[in-house]
């Protein structure tokens, strides 16, 4: 475990939690100052309840407009149409509401309206191309529009000023970066959640685990990271007791974890602590912890395979962690005693939390097989956290290793 480093707090105002997002929303609207609020929401959440309406509602003549289609993986098309709509509009607040792509949407968009990009292609001037010598993109303007996220999910994308996004042509997912992309606050209201399919929410729990654990075994994990990881990954999964007495409230919160809301999906405060878990997983990537190759290989299979973006974690997490074991072996045991299963194998661990939730575990059971892994190993080698795995990852070789252990 690293024993230097930095702490470099994200560019936010403030995280509300536990206040319904409408009033949140337009408190905080007023408290910035913004007059023409730009909602960019997800259109099943705008078509199937009312939470988007009432949003609206309590922005009254502050709202500028509402913007609803943006695909899965966050495509670069979408996220253009979206700007051009904003700008129009005369935006000079962003405010999403949905998922981990509305999320990355919102990111996006305030690239494009401080970029002037206009047109899809504009976008290959600013992505991030790994091991680039020199930098080959265009200095990305701060945004003068920032963002408030409403998270519906646990992806926790919302903590992080990185934004993912496809571009349709080559169906590679990149990534797009400025410290200001980070939303200025996110609010967190269970409420908002419940909308979102049960395997969504729950599968996108395990994306915050899977920062967590990712970070737990980073060789950059540091003292302060590893405490909000480790507390994290026990509100995600709702761990037996093992702990001293410093846990007792988190095993409180851990009887209304994710294996609560599987239980009984109208549980509120299940889902509030697993928000606030969600939260925790992030401080690793903010302290600067490097993520590995769960990660990096969920961001191809993504936008490269078509795979929902939680499931990518689902079905890679446990298999990357058994591939890494030989590295770092001492670091996966925190990981399984953060889970409730000391001694037990992280990667098993892992899978009874997964199995437990009914979710997928194999790359067969999202529809991706074995012609596809050339591709996805070739691809996978231009993300950045290939390189970073506490496991040298030396070619696609062994990408493509990891991709028959799970598939």
């Amino acid at each position: 475990m690293a024993n230097a480093g930095v702490y470099r707090y994200p560019h936010m105002d403030q995280v509300v939690f536990g206040k319904p997002c409408a009033e949140a929303l337009a408190e905080e609207t007023a408290r910035i100052g913004a007059n023409k609020v730009f909602i960019v929401a997800s259109g099943t959440l705008n078509r199937s309840s009312d939470v988007v309406k009432t949003v609206v509602g309590r922005l009254g003549n502050r709202h500028a407009g509402t913007w609803d289609r943006i695909a899965a993986h966050t495509p670069r098309t979408d996220c253009v149409a979206a700007a051009n709509a904003a700008r129009e509009a005369g935006a000079d607040l962003i405010a999403t509401v949905g998922g981990g792509s509305v999320t990355d949407a919102g990111k996006m968009i305030q690239l494009c309206l401080a970029n002037d990009v206009t047109k899809p292609e504009q976008l290959d001037d600013y992505k991030r191309v790994t091991n680039a010598d020199p930098p080959t993109r265009k200095p990305v303007k701060a945004p003068t529009v920032r963002q408030v996220a409403i998270p519906t999910t646990l992806s926790a994308g919302e903590f992080n000023p990185d934004a993912g996004c496809t571009d349709t042509a080559t169906k590679k997912k990149e990534s797009y970066f400025h410290p200001l992309h980070v939303p200025r606050v996110v609010i967190l209201d269970a409420a908002a959640t419940v909308h979102a399919p049960l395997w969504l929410f729950l599968s996108s729990g395990i994306r915050a685990v899977d920062h967590a654990a990712e970070d737990i075994c980073s060789p950059r994990c540091n003292a302060y990271s590893e405490a909000a990881d480790i507390h994290a990954l026990k509100l995600l999964s709702r761990c037996n007791a093992y702990s001293e007495a410093a846990d007792i409230h988190a095993l409180k919160l851990l009887s209304r974890g994710l294996r609560g809301v599987k239980a009984d999906e109208s549980d509120m405060a299940a889902r509030l602590d697993c928000l606030m878990g969600m939260w925790l997983s992030v401080v690793g990537s903010q302290a600067g912890v490097d993520k590995g190759a769960s990660h990096a290989i969920g961001h191809i299979l993504g936008g490269t395979a078509g795979v929902p973006h939680d499931y990518t974690s689902c079905v890679m997490l446990p298999y990357v962690m058994r591939w890494n074991k030989s590295v770092n072996a001492e670091r996966q045991a925190v990981v399984s005693e953060a889970l409730g299963r000391p001694g037990v194998d992280a990667g098993d661990a892992l899978h009874e939390l997964i199995s437990g939730l009914g979710l997928p575990r194999t790359l067969k059971e999202v529809g991706v097989e074995p012609g596809q892994f050339d591709l996805l190993a070739e691809n996978t080698m231009h993300d950045r956290w290939t390189y970073t795995n506490p496991r040298k990852i030396s070619g696609p070789g062994d990408i493509k290793a990891i991709l028959e252990m799970a598939a």
